[in-house]
């Protein structure tokens, strides 16, 4: 049997910090000196078990003390990448949480020379584009995403957009319109997640008063048809990531997932990894995963990725060149 090999791809929904391999955990709990629960490999891989979203975020942010210094944050990037390598991924717009390290006591500015020393060289040292988008986390509420924003404005040439993630129920998008009004007269690109806790309703409402250019994940539009049909004509994309809706309990198991229907309808999904070791795998394995639980087609795999290209916030030219590689990929 053929091995599966992913095709090349845009990752565009994926928390750099949420890459943290346990190995990683370990290794900079023992550097810095922060005291784990346990130091077993196995013990906290155990832990990756879910019941939904909150039980995830609980477990993910607690694990994120141990990233102290810059060389951990370049460690945690080139990790990231090293593995997004063997994915074919060719463009990464990468989620980052700087909230959550200020909370943990490292400045902004160790977080940011961390992850501009490794993605900065990225496309020279793993043949991948990459760019950051900083996300708020809406349980900390508009007025600490405000005081965020102020705060990234010093290294505005190292991010290319904001977005919305953390806790989605009690904290709806209508809260972070003047920050997202604010990150727009900045000329920074805005996206959001919406649709994975909260229904629908949540998609159109950051759309209508965010002016959201992408959904991060929004895979519950798919209970609304004025909204399929408006995602559809508007060719908004979506963000999905099917192994973390499987692991966080958004759909019962692979089977049960809305992607065919994503496509029937011809709405611009795109495949991406969310947070990886904790879900299961890398954007290969999802690729991989979608195939074989879903029965995708080739035909329907090419569409994923050439939708990826369409989605990223790249020039006509760098669309052009990608997307003739995953026309390759499968007339090979």
């Amino acid at each position: 049997m053929t091995s599966f090999v992913a095709p090349p791809s845009a990752e565009l929904h994926i928390h750099i910090e949420g890459t943290i391999e346990p190995e990683h955990i370990v290794a900079m709990a023992a550097r810095n000196g922060v005291t784990l629960p346990t130091t077993n490999i196995a013990d906290l891989k155990a832990r990756y078990a879910f019941e939904d979203l909150q039980s995830f975020l609980d477990l993910h942010y607690s694990n994120l003390t141990v990233l102290k210094t810059e060389q951990d944050f370049f460690e945690l990037a080139t990790g990231y990448l090293d593995r997004a390598k063997v994915a074919h991924v060719r463009r990464a717009e990468i989620f980052f949480d700087p909230q959550t390290h200020i909370a943990n006591g490292t400045p902004l500015e160790v977080v940011m020379a961390g992850f501009n020393a490794a993605f900065s060289e990225s496309d020279r040292t793993h043949g991948i584009s990459t760019d950051l988008i900083m996300c708020f986390l809406r349980d900390l509420g508009a007025d600490a995403a405000g005081e965020m924003l102020t705060a990234i404005m010093p290294f505005r040439d190292a991010i290319i957009g904001v977005g919305l993630d953390s806790t989605e129920i009690g904290f709806p998008p209508e809260l972070f319109v003047d920050v997202y009004a604010r990150a727009a007269a900045e000329g920074l690109h805005l996206v959001a997640h919406a649709g994975e806790e909260g229904g629908p309703e949540t998609v159109a409402t950051a759309l209508d008063v965010l002016h959201i250019e992408r959904v991060d994940h929004g895979i519950r539009a798919m209970e609304d048809p004025a909204l399929v049909a408006r995602l559809r004509d508007e060719r908004i994309p979506l963000t999905v990531c099917p192994l973390s809706n499987v692991a966080l309990r958004t759909v019962d198991t692979m089977a049960d997932h809305p992607l065919p229907t994503m496509l029937a309808e011809r709405i611009v999904a795109t495949i991406s990894s969310d947070d990886p070791p904790y879900f299961g795998g890398y954007v290969d394995a999802n690729y991989e995963a979608i195939q074989r639980d879903l029965g995708l087609s080739d035909d329907q795999l090419k569409t994923l990725a050439l939708n990826s290209f369409d989605a990223a916030f790249i020039s006509p030219e760098q669309r052009a060149g990608w997307k003739a590689e995953v026309e390759a990929h499968f007339a090979g």
